[in-house]
Order: structure tokens, then sequence, then C-alpha cells
């Protein structure tokens, strides 16, 4: 007989798996039951309606959150000449032309976003095997695809807390909404700034609720179902 260990008993007398929780109890919850000995990540996890088969029911789109992430962010920027200094100067973790593809190409994906010249998206478009399934191509629908001299405000907004959003092959969207060391309003208004994100940009072959079902958790807490209710209520 497998032991249950006594987290995992005090978590189930917590958080019942069966209810739905306002966003408020939930955050509250798991804030409570994130007791690791480091600072947890909270995300959150959405069941679509949607069909990612169809091309006019794909849902991707990037937000600031309110609060930020509470993450360390490392930025890779493709750039040549003058975007590249700007890049440099606003902090861009790796910068460059050929070598960085080559670098990338060779295993290097020490970094979180990646923001490419437009101008070299001929040579970025290349990386597509290795950069697509991890969700880091450059994208002009993400803005991380800009001319020289926007690039050291996306940097900016992407240390600040920036975040890209979009259906996996699932029909799910997951997205880090802070850390539990957050206090729970600030955790509350970034959950609600995403979710009206995600309806602001509602594909135009969605049909009736976006949402079927959502819930949030720390990286070693039990997910917490969301009451679809008071989400509807949030867009």
């Amino acid at each position: 007989m497998t032991k249950t260990s006594k987290r995992t008993k005090e978590l189930s007398e917590l958080i019942d798996p069966d209810n739905d929780y306002s966003v408020g109890e939930a955050v509250d919850l798991v804030k409570r039951s994130s007791t690791a000995k480091f600072d947890e990540t909270v995300e959150l996890h959405i069941k679509t309606a949607l069909d990612g088969q169809n091309q006019d029911q794909q849902l991707r789109g990037t937000i600031s959150l309110p609060h930020g992430t509470g993450r360390v962010v490392k930025v890779a920027v493709f750039a040549e000449g003058e975007a590249a200094t700007l890049a440099r100067e606003a902090g861009a973790d790796h910068v460059g032309g050929d070598e960085l593809v080559a670098s990338v190409r060779d295993g290097m994906l020490d970094f979180n976003v990646a923001i490419a010249q437009r101008e070299l998206m001929g040579k970025v478009g290349s990386l597509g095997r290795v950069l697509g399934p991890r969700g880091l191509m450059p994208n002009p629908r993400t803005n991380t695809v800009l001319s020289g001299e926007d690039i050291p405000k996306a940097i900016a907004e992407v240390k600040a807390g920036r975040i890209d959003f979009r259906l996996d092959r699932n029909n799910g969207v997951h997205a880090v909404i802070g850390k539990a060391s957050f206090e729970g309003t600030a955790l509350e208004e970034n959950l609600r700034a995403l979710i009206s994100e995600m309806e602001r940009n509602r594909p135009r072959g969605a049909k009736g609720e976006l949402i079927r079902g959502a819930s949030i958790s720390s990286t070693m807490g039990r997910g917490v179902r969301l009451d679809l209710q008071d989400l509807k209520d949030t867009a």
C-alpha cells in the first residue's frame, strides 16, 4: 500500500477537487498550499471550447500583467548594426545576427523570449524547428518582430512582465500569473487581466463560451478549480 505523505493529506483536506472556487478563494488556497522552500510560480490553466485545427479558431496574444510575473526573464535579440546596439543598451541577454542564429541552431537556448529585427526574419525563419516547438519563435502577432527603434521598448516590457499566450495542441492555454509570494490581490488582478485579454482576442470562429474549464496551481501545489461564472463576470 502506498503511504500518503503528510503534505498530500493536508492538501486534500484544504482543497476539494470537485469544488469550483471564486478567483479570490482559489488564489487564497493556492497561496496557503504553497509551502515549498522556494517561491513557487503560480500558473493559470484554461480549457477552451476552441478547435485549433480550424484556422479561424486560433487564439494567440500578449499582455503586460499589471503586477508582472516575478520571474527573471532572459531575452535573446536577433539584430545587427544600430538595432543590436540599442538591444544591448536595453538589457538584452543575448544579441547578434548570423552568429546568434548559428548558436541557437547548435543548441543555445538560454533565454525565455526571442525578439527579431524585422530585416533578419529571413535568417531567423530557419530556426523554426528549434524555436517553434518551444513557443519561442518571433512573430509579429506577439510583438516580437520589430523595427530596430522599437526593440528597446519590447525588451523593457518583457523584462517587466509581458507574457505571450497561445492555444496548445490540446486546445488549452497555460500562463504564468505570478509568484506565491505575491499579495492575493495582485495575483487576482493578473489573472483577471489575462482572462479579459483572451476574450479581447477571441477568434472570429469562436462560438458560445470561450472557456470550458479553468484552474490555478503553484509549482508544487494541487490545482484549484475556478468558478466559470466568476470568470465570465471578469470578461
